[in-house]
């Protein structure tokens, strides 16, 4: 009596299915990634150059400088609007906190929450 050896079609299939649903699900994040990416190193430029060189003087020179940094990185979301900028002491809170989507396939997605924030002026 032999003994079958091997995987059959139907445990490549169980093996398969799963291992293709993760790797289409890490390509549709790919962007979404990219893009908090360009938001984060946005935030780091903005607290390195006011930290070197004079503080900011108000949350619209703030927002300015977050604007051209997103307009140069093509950010769409989150807007300049959706970042907070508080004053912390006699420093700066700048804090993007947000969720963004990356479509699978029909009403299915998968909802990825971001938040990076950065500190900085006379206080930080």
């Amino acid at each position: 009596m032999h003994r079958q050896r091997g995987i059959t079609l139907i445990g490549w299939l169980v093996l398969l299915i799963p291992l293709t649903l993760v790797v289409y699900a890490g390509i549709r994040l790919i962007p979404v990634y990219l893009n908090y990416m360009n938001v984060s190193h946005t935030l780091e430029e903005i607290a390195s150059k006011y930290r070197s060189g004079g503080g900011a003087q108000s949350v619209g020179q703030i927002q300015n400088a977050i604007g051209r940094h997103f307009e140069i990185d093509e950010v769409n979301y989150p807007t300049v609007n959706d970042i907070a900028i508080t004053r912390d002491g006699t420093g700066w809170h700048v804090e993007a906190a947000y969720y963004d989507y990356a479509p699978l396939f029909g009403p299915l997605s998968i909802q990825v929450k971001f938040d990076k924030s950065v500190t900085f002026g006379r206080g930080g």
